[in-house]
């Protein structure tokens, strides 16, 4: 990764030499110990690496053909650390080379290399780096993102960029594309991504022709951690207090000692000779009949414990290997990580149209996380092979008192459910740059697959009519007498595999006396899909001599095997084909863009991206309304300008062109009843593409390092925005998803990040950063008559909020020994689902989030003592339908409340130490 002076263990510099015009790494910059004939070249990533270096201060020399000489004085070099020093170089235009030297210091360069960083990008785009993410409560990916201007996240895991729902972005991890983890959505679910493995994580607001076309809220890219500079190992051990859960009764289902590991022990899934649905469809003997039943999974006991602490626990282990007499430079990151918690959300009312319910669900969550990277550098080249693999396995159970209106009973429900997700992603990477000119080959190719297990979701309601209170009767009676998907048990599987390659060409060149790059690249996607879900179960055979006995039984005795023996129930399938399907897809791309400077100030990047993507979903059904086969072909213009009103200043505009496509679920009629929120969750095979045409202004100003005010507009025009809509059926609420016919969204974004040594120069006021990042956006939604009985037509779009807000305040004590974190974030009120005429819009209740951290640096910096503080206002989490549509939620009045309930204040503890 990085030109190496020696392999001598004592102190080191290492840092990136870029353009201070364009911010482009450059490569083969030399680098000198002033005074010395000692000397490395930067590599394929503009980086370099001095060794060896005895305690002290330096000066180095930074040399480059066509650039000023610099040189930094003041350097301090401490074994065994190593010190970080990024530079700048400026064009020398037609100056003699010989005669300009320029001279800084070293914190006068560091400031330098930062703005150079800041200013220069191409695009409209926020990030966060590792330093950023260590100084946060963000234990993962989803965490890190709220902190990202313009940024929400949804349940914890999904990403909302500028107000757009989720479904509108996309995500890349170390360059390949990531699929959707979620059987019922087009979502990534970022807290499978642990935060200590990532090294940085940018959001592109704005398109240009190199990026992928499929989002309008966001690209997101994540970068994990690559190369060390030195041998190190790091040990991390943490424990948290939820106020809701932790040291709580805690119930659940039958528990393994696997199930700490992430892993269900098999006990659960469907056995192999369980019959098929053909086997169903033609008949089952009594033999199979006596033999499925008895295979079946029946535990149906509740246990209850205690709810322990949350625990976490990381390691990484770093190598590097430095070959003598040579430049070459071989390096290995390992990182394991573990977590699990134990949570409960307590008394979840749910008040609406037919029901009267209050449950209790307790969840236990297990997280692991590897990740191995390896990269070698030889040259003026690098190859890296990155690879990460995560599991997450979340057993939950639910329990549910109440009154159904319906059915004018009382009622007792009880879901238990496991879901198994995990990812696995391998990338391996080329760089390399040619020739004089170091115009540069990228290459890539990538495997990731997805992995959904949903083994053994069984649910069973109870009935109570409170007319037959004070006789013999006034029990409750396990609804048993028929079958289907609210009381079934669901045994699912989603696999997807993702295969991607793709190469970039850029070429730097002169044009008009200016400094251009012109590059191109193609690339191809291939997806592919199976999901298999069965809904089988036990029916009472109401002929039978005990079967009222039986129906009376409790929950842990009701599929007893005495009942199973007696003839009480026979075994049923309610599975259909379209509960299936295989589906693939391939988009293949190619693009054309140049990087242009005008004079000293101006830059335009601009191109042409071509798309041509194919899906086709085989939904297992003859009918051919159920089935996929689209093909598109999209041509696709960017332009993003940028003019340098000041060194400080930047204004920008740009223009692109996306798209937003189906996710496979979407396009499946396979439905799925979601017990949480009483629905069937059902696809559509007649959605199609979306296309959007985006507009972005903006006016930076970087006072300092660091230090940013900015201010936004932007504007986009969805043609056939994708939506989720209560479809009314009956009594019965089904979401789906429908194609609306035209959407605009405006909005603002500001931002603000500064010291606060403006108001006063104390060291006090120095050492504090106040920083926020606001969001205002308004959307308006045109639908067309087409028969769809929508309530309300005069409506933002489904996932949008109209405003959101970021803000903190840093301070650090005892020269960055201590620091002092606090955080705050509010989403405004959120559209969820579109709605009909019984059942309306669903919408989010605004609620405060405040987080806040203490950080200690002990024995020689090397460990770190951490107390995080996380949700500690604790608002509750609503949900409701907007009846009387005023905008607001009402729970006296005419709204009624589909979900709310208290998620509890985290509180935590953690040790890490590096050596």
């Amino acid at each position: 990764m990085i030109s190496i002076l020696s392999y001598a263990q004592t102190g080191k510099i290492s840092g990136t030499v870029t353009d201070k015009k364009t911010g482009e790494t450059l490569i083969g910059v030399t680098v000198k110990i002033k005074g010395t004939t000692k000397g490395v070249s930067t590599d394929v990533d503009g980086k370099y690496l001095l060794q060896a270096m005895s305690n002290g201060q330096y000066t180095l020399e930074f040399s480059y053909v066509g650039y000023q000489t610099k040189e930094v004085s003041a350097i301090e070099v401490k074994s065994p650390s190593v010190t970080s020093l990024n530079v700048v170089l400026n064009e020398a235009g037609g100056q003699n080379l010989g005669e300009v030297v320029i001279k800084a210091s070293f914190k006068q360069e560091s400031i330098n290399s930062l703005y150079a960083k800041q200013k220069n990008s191409a695009v409209i785009s926020d990030g966060v780096s590792s330093d950023q993410i260590k100084k946060s409560p963000d234990r993962n990916t989803s965490d890190v993102l709220k902190r990202v201007s313009g940024a929400t996240v949804q349940d914890n895991k999904f990403v909302v960029i500028r107000g757009l729902s989720d479904r509108y972005n996309n995500a890349s991890l170390d360059g390949g594309s990531l699929p959707s983890t979620e059987p019922n959505r087009k979502a990534f679910s970022f807290d499978i991504v642990p935060s200590n493995l990532v090294d940085n994580l940018i959001i592109s607001k704005t398109a240009t022709p190199d990026l992928p076309a499929d989002f309008t809220g966001g690209s997101i890219q994540i970068l994990t951690k690559d190369i060390p500079d030195s041998n190190f190992i790091s040990l991390g051990v943490g424990a948290g207090y939820n106020t809701e859960s932790t040291f709580k009764d805690f119930k659940s289902g039958a528990r393994n000692f696997t199930d700490y590991l992430a892993f269900d022990n098999g006990d659960r899934a469907l056995p192999n000779n369980f019959p098929s649905r053909n086997k169903f469809n033609n008949g089952l003997t009594p033999t199979e009949q006596a033999a499925g039943m008895k295979s079946l999974p029946r535990n149906w006991n509740v246990y209850s414990n205690t709810a322990l602490p949350t625990q976490n626990y990381q390691f990484t282990l770093g190598r590097v290997k430095s070959f003598k007499n040579s430049a070459n430079r071989f390096g290995s990151l390992f990182a394991l990580t573990y977590r699990n918690s134990q949570t409960i959300n307590n008394d979840v009312i749910r008040d609406y149209v037919n029901v009267d319910y209050h449950d209790n669900i307790y969840r236990f969550s297990t997280s692991l996380g590897a990740l191995a990277n390896f990269a070698y550098t030889y040259g003026k080249s690098k190859i890296t092979f990155k690879n990460i693999y995560n599991r997450n396995y979340d057993d939950s159970y639910l329990e549910r008192n109440g009154f159904n209106k319906d059915r004018n009973r009382d009622t007792k429900y009880f879901a238990f459910d496991l879901m198994q997700k995990s990812l696995f992603k391998s990338t391996i990477e080329g760089n390399h740059a040619l020739g004089e000119n170091n115009s540069k080959i990228n290459w890539s190719v990538s495997y990731a697959n997805i992995l959904n297990d949903q083994p053994d979701q069984k649910k069973v309601s109870y009935q109570r009519n409170p007319s037959d209170i004070g006789s013999a009767d006034y029990v409750y009676v396990a609804s048993t007498g028929t079958l289907s998907k609210e009381n079934s048990t669901l045994f699912s599987k989603l696999n997807e595999n993702n295969y991607s390659g793709g190469a970039n060409y850029t070429l730097p060149f002169k044009m008009l006396g200016q400094l251009a790059t012109f590059k191109t690249g193609l690339s191809s996607i291939y997806r592919n899909r199976s999901f298999d879900a069965r809904f089988v179960g036990l029916v009472a055979n109401t002929g039978a001599a005990n079967a009222d006995e039986i129906a009376r039984r409790s929950l842990s005795t009701l599929y007893g095997a005495d009942a199973i023996n007696s003839g009480a129930y026979y075994l049923s399938d309610i599975s259909a084909d379209a509960d299936s399907y295989d589906a693939h897809s391939m988009t293949n791309a190619g693009y054309l863009m140049l990087d242009n400077k005008f004079g000293e100030k101006s830059r335009l990047v601009w191109g042409l991206r071509v798309e041509q993507f194919n899906v086709v979903l085989d939904a297992k059904n003859p009918s051919p309304q159920t089935s996929v086969d689209d093909n598109y072909v999209d041509f696709l213009p960017s332009a993003n300008y940028t003019y340098s009103l000041t060194p400080k200043v930047n204004l920008r505009a740009s223009y692109y062109r996306t798209l937003a496509r189906p996710e496979f679920r979407e396009l499946s009629s396979t439905s799925i009843y979601d017990y949480e929120l009483l629905s069937l969750q059902q696809g559509n095979p007649n959605l199609k593409e979306s296309k959007i045409d985006n507009g972005d202004i903006r006016f930076e100003f970087y006072p300092q390092a660091g230090q940013v005010i900015s201010v936004s507009g932007f504007y986009k025009k969805f043609h056939n925005a994708i939506e989720s809509y209560n479809q009314d059926s009956g009594s019965s609420r089904i979401v789906t998803y429908i194609n609306t016919d035209e959407v605009n969204v405006y909005g603002v974004e500001f931002e603000f990040r500064k010291s606060l040594d403006f108001i006063s120069k104390t060291d006090f006021l120095k050492n504090t950063t106040f920083y926020t990042n606001l969001s205002f956006i308004k959307s308006k939604v045109k639908v067309a008559n087409s028969g769809i009985n929508l309530l309300n037509t005069d409506r933002p779009m489904v996932g949008q909020a109209p405003y959101i807000i970021n803000a903190g305040l840093q301070h650090s004590f005892l020269d960055d020994k201590l620091s002092f974190n606090a955080l705050y974030n509010r989403v405004g009120r959120r559209l969820i689902v579109a709605g009909g005429a019984l059942f309306p819009e669903i919408w989010d209740v605004p609620r405060d989030v405040l987080d806040l951290q203490l950080a200690l640096k002990v024995i020689k910096n090397k460990g770190e003592i951490k107390f995080n503080a996380g949700d500690i206002l604790n608002k509750r989490i609503t949900q409701y339908y907007d009846r009387d549509l005023n905008k607001k939620f009402d729970s006296t009045t005419t709204d009624e409340t589909i979900s709310s309930y208290k998620p509890g204040g985290n509180y935590s503890l953690s040790f890490s130490y590096t050596f």
